[in-house]
């Protein structure tokens, strides 16, 4: 049976750089395994002035909406993701289904 030799140098950097953006983009560590190299972030959920996107939404006769729409939808979820390696080193990430 061939065993996978996927953790190299390349592999693990472009890891750790991913990691690193994540972690300045707002995620948080949850779990992480050094061996099989995955880690789990998530980010909590912003708040969303109303009351500032309702006036822009009056002064713009509506057309803030849109805006405002979006925002709600996109920033009032809280995220969790895995970043890890496979088993042929290609650096994927996925949406995790944590509580």
């Amino acid at each position: 049976m061939e065993s996978y030799q996927f953790i190299n140098e390349k592999n693990l950097e472009q890891f750790h750089k991913m990691l690193s953006s994540k972690i300045q983009n707002g995620f948080v560590i949850i779990e992480h395994n050094e061996k099989l190299p995955y880690v789990v972030l998530s980010k909590e959920k912003k708040e969303i002035n109303h009351s500032l996107h309702l006036f822009f939404t009056c002064i713009t006769l509506g057309f803030w909406s849109i805006v405002w729409a979006y925002l709600i939808i996109t920033l009032s979820k809280k995220k969790n993701i895995l970043v890890a390696l496979d088993e042929d080193g290609n650096l994927f990430e996925e949406k995790c289904l944590l509580k």
